[in-house]
C-alpha cells in the first residue's frame, strides 16, 4: 500500500491470473482513468486483501499503474474508446451514473477487519428491528459472503492519507490502519496515540505515528502510507 512517488517505473511480474483478468476488465471499462493514483491505490488495496494473494508479496500501487500504462501503450484503441465514452457523457450533459456511485467497505465478523465491498446481495430485518445486508467482498468468492449490520458494519470506503495531509492529523484521530503480520495483511480501525514529526524529504512523509488498534488495544508504530481516513472527515 505504498503511496510514495516512485523514483523509477517498477517492473512486476507477480500478478495472479485472477488479478490480471480483473485488471483487463477494469482497463476495458475505465481506460485512462485507470492510471490515476487513487484509482490504482483502491485496486491495490483490494488485491492485497484477497485470499488469492495469501503468502505472496504485497503489491504496490505503482506496480499496478505501470501495468496499466504498459497495456495502454500496447493497445491505443483502449485509450480511444475511453475518449469516446467520456465525450458521449459530456454531450448527454449532467454527471454520469458511475461518478455518483459510492464505494463501501464492511467489517467482517470473522476477524473484525474492514474489507472493500464488491456488491450487496440481499438484505433482511431481524426480530430486533435491526437491518442486515449480505455482502460480497472484493477478491473473495461466494463462500466468503457475510451478513453484516448495516448501521455498525457498513460505511463509505476509507481514503488513503496523502503526504500533504500529514500536518492535519492529530492525537486521538480515528484512522483505518493497514496491519502487516507474517500470516496476514488487513485493515483495522485504530486511533492515533502519539505523533513523531519529522522533516519530509523526496520520499515524502517521514513522520512516525503510534496507533492503538480498537479491536484489541495493541499498539503499533507506522508510517503515513499505512493510514487511511474517513471520507470527508475533519482531520
Amino acid at each position: 500500500m505504498d503511496r510514495l512517488r516512485p523514483r523509477s517505473r517498477p517492473v512486476f511480474f507477480g500478478f495472479t491470473n485472477a488479478e490480471i483478468e480483473k485488471m483487463e476488465k477494469v482497463l476495458e471499462d475505465s481506460g485512462e482513468e485507470s492510471l490515476e493514483k487513487e484509482f490504482c491505490q483502491r485496486l491495490t488495496k483490494s488485491f492485497n486483501r484477497s485470499s488469492g494473494r495469501a503468502g505472496k508479496p504485497v503489491i504496490k500501487w505503482t506496480e499496478i499503474q505501470s501495468w496499466f500504462q504498459t497495456r495502454l501503450t500496447e493497445s491505443p484503441e483502449v485509450a480511444k474508446n475511453e475518449l469516446t465514452r467520456t465525450k458521449g457523457q459530456s454531450e448527454e450533459g449532467g454527471v454520469s451514473q458511475d461518478s455518483l456511485e459510492l464505494e463501501f467497505e464492511a467489517r467482517s465478523s470473522k476477524d473484525g477487519a474492514w474489507y472493500d465491498v464488491e456488491k450487496f446481495l440481499n438484505h433482511r430485518f431481524l426480530s430486533t428491528g435491526e437491518a442486515e445486508v449480505r455482502v460480497r467482498f472484493i477478491g473473495f468468492g461466494a463462500e466468503e459472503d457475510e451478513w453484516v449490520n448495516i448501521k455498525n458494519d457498513v460505511r463509505e470506503r476509507s481514503v488513503p492519507v496523502e503526504n500533504a495531509e500529514c500536518s492535519n492529523l492529530k492525537v486521538g484521530d480515528p484512522v483505518l490502519c493497514f496491519q502487516e503480520r507474517r500470516d496476514q495483511a488487513i485493515y483495522y480501525d485504530a486511533h492515533i496515540v502519539e505523533i513523531q514529526r519529522k522533516m519530509h524529504d523526496v520520499r515524502g512523509c517521514r513522520c512516525l505515528f503510534l496507533i492503538r488498534y480498537d479491536h484489541d488495544n495493541t499498539e503499533d508504530k507506522v508510517r503515513l502510507r499505512r493510514l487511511c481516513r474517513r471520507p470527508r472527515s475533519q482531520i
